[in-house]
């Protein structure tokens, strides 16, 4: 990181400048702030996210119910499709014509995805419905909430990091700027006696 290149200007040179010393500053003020900032959001987050992504994971578990639905026939015309939740697991599943029961008791019938290889009129699967018997997808488990609030807490303390890290450089970039522009009014006022013969004596 540039920041921690920046404290190099802090060494004793008798070439160093007021500018590299100001640019030694700015460094380290950004690298004190990457090391407090940063871990303090990353962690003020992911607790935030933990909270959140938990409480979902509870009323996931009151409202989203398994229940076992029937196969009435094969749509064999429909395409494969995965189950986004089981992706990791490779699983096909084809889409069937199916009845199941309800939560509250009522009879439901309609298309659906079965992780079945061959379906067959008869054949049962497990189905994630609503209270009221509309499908819905599997419950948020309370691993992979950690593991998303985790994640989420590291992006925060990396968006912060880009942030100072970005705020330096402008700093450096604004100074550096500044310098070319007083170095050019020196060449202009050294520029007219430049080459003179006699110039400094």
């Amino acid at each position: 990181m540039r920041a921690i290149g920046g404290l190099w200007r802090w060494r004793r040179n008798p070439l160093r400048r007021a500018t590299d010393l100001a640019e030694a500053w700015v460094a380290l003020v950004a690298l004190v702030l990457i090391s407090v900032a940063a871990p303090v959001s990353g962690c003020l987050v992911g607790a935030v996210a933990q909270d959140a992504l938990q409480r979902s994971v509870r009323e996931q578990r009151h409202t989203h119910h398994l229940v076992t639905a029937t196969v009435v026939r094969d749509l064999g015309d429909a395409p494969l499709e995965t189950d986004p939740d089981t992706s990791t697991m490779r699983e096909s599943r084809h889409r069937v014509l199916a009845d199941w029961t309800a939560p509250d008791g009522t009879r439901q019938h309609g298309p659906t995805l079965a992780r079945l290889k061959s379906p067959h009129a008869g054949d049962h699967f497990a189905l994630w419905t609503d209270p009221r018997g509309r499908i819905t997808t599997r419950p948020l488990d309370s691993p992979t909430a950690t593991t998303h609030a985790v994640l989420a807490g590291f992006g925060a303390a990396l968006l912060v990091t880009g942030l100072i890290e970005g705020g330096r450089r402008l700093v450096v970039w604004h100074m550096v700027r500044r310098r070319y522009a007083r170095w050019d009014q020196a060449w202009d006022r050294a520029g007219p006696d430049w080459g003179k013969a006699g110039t400094g004596s």
